[in-house]
């Protein structure tokens, strides 16, 4: 590929090779001294009391779902249309997803869609609704993230934020990941803070909650090591990805900012083509309200396959981020079968990912634009979804 999807430079890091050496020379590898500062360091970023650290952003939703007494006979409120992952964190937890549909500027969970599961849903024979998990995709808040946590407090249900996708991004000046009784994030390479591996967290503010998964993640264990005072998992962050992740949180700032100048210039290339932004805010596109950090440029095409074998033709990487809503998968579908989501049935059709990545040059971007600009889905063979 001439102008490939992502492109990871890790000569770019010169701090990461010291970081390796210096956990290698310790001999600690897994919840060291590493992990300690960065969960501090990570916490402090987020303006929470704590962070934990766990094996995954999957792992972080089930342990702070367990954490929180929510597993079999329980259910959890979330978005139609996300990242399986998201739906299996609650699986993996005893727990079973209930989805709602989308708002269609954000492809976020939409709190009118969520209000009317809650009402029709919440004591139901299946087993009550215990916690609400939206989903900050592609690194923004719903448009009606305000009215989802007045919905969540009257219900007396707890938030759980799924921001793996929103490192550094803010709603009102303040982090996201912060709003919840908990929040995972997710440190897989491709994050806008990724590690050399797989890699998650916990923020919460509350004390009780962070114990309990420090507990979890170390299969269960009370202080003393070898007593199990529960079932738990074995999901720990490794020293090496925290060292790295301290290196590269001092920086994340500066490269959601970048990311942010190549959006704009997306935006003002794409204007006028046969294309739709998925944006923070599709009213007001500059609102100071919410501030993405940009973690993925998507655009919807009703033609979006042809358009993405038409860029693939041309050298540019493209990926499909979400392909199928969730309870059309097999996974989830008996849980949901009787229900429709057209938002999030025509987000799957539509979606397509452009290259959105700190090392990606203005020049990139224009040229991405001019071959959406050239791309005619008359074209014989163009059309063949």
């Amino acid at each position: 590929m001439r102008i490939p999807f992502r492109r990871m430079d890790i000569a770019r890091d010169p701090e990461v090779a010291d970081a390796l050496r210096r956990v290698h020379q310790s001999g600690r590898f897994v919840l060291g001294p590493e992990v300690e500062a960065f969960e501090a360091e990570f916490a402090a970023a987020l303006g929470v009391r704590h962070a934990v650290g766990v094996a995954s952003g999957t792992d972080a939703i089930t342990l702070a779902l367990a954490a929180l007494g929510i597993g079999p006979g329980r259910r959890v409120l979330t978005t139609a249309f996300s990242a399986g992952y998201t739906a299996l964190g609650v699986v993996r937890a005893g727990a079973a997803p209930v989805f709602a549909d989308v708002e269609p500027g954000t492809l976020c969970l939409d709190p009118q869609a969520a209000e009317r599961v809650l009402t029709r849903d919440l004591d139901s024979d299946s087993g009550r609704i215990a916690a609400l998990l939206p989903v900050h995709l592609y690194g923004h808040p719903p448009a009606g993230w305000d009215r989802l946590l007045e919905l969540a407090a009257a219900h007396g249900l707890p938030v759980i934020e799924d921001a793996c996708q929103a490192h550094g991004a803010r709603c009102r000046g303040r982090p996201l990941g912060s709003f919840g009784r908990a929040a995972a994030f997710s440190f897989y390479p491709t994050k806008n803070l990724g590690g050399l591996g797989d890699g998650g967290a916990v923020a919460t503010d509350d004390a009780d909650l962070a114990a309990a998964v420090r507990s979890l993640r170390q299969g269960g264990e009370d202080a003393r090591r070898r007593r199990h005072l529960r079932p738990g998992w074995s999901s720990r962050l490794d020293e090496i990805q925290a060292a790295v992740l301290r290196i590269r949180l001092r920086t994340l700032e500066t490269r959601n900012e970048r990311r942010r100048t190549l959006a704009d210039r997306y935006r003002a290339a794409l204007s006028g083509l046969p294309v739709r932004l998925v944006q923070p805010d599709p009213v007001r596109p500059a609102s100071p309200v919410t501030e993405s950090n940009r973690h993925l440029l998507v655009i919807r095409s009703p033609h979006r396959d042809a358009l993405h074998r038409h860029l693939a033709a041309a050298g540019i990487g493209a990926l499909v981020h979400y392909p199928e809503a969730l309870p059309s998968q097999p996974a989830f579908r008996p849980a949901t079968a009787t229900d429709r989501f057209p938002e999030a049935e025509r987000a799957a059709a539509e979606v397509l990912s452009l290259p959105l990545h700190p090392l990606l040059r203005e020049s990139e971007v224009d040229e991405v634009a001019e071959t959406i600009a050239a791309f005619d889905p008359t074209t014989p063979g163009a059309v063949a979804e």
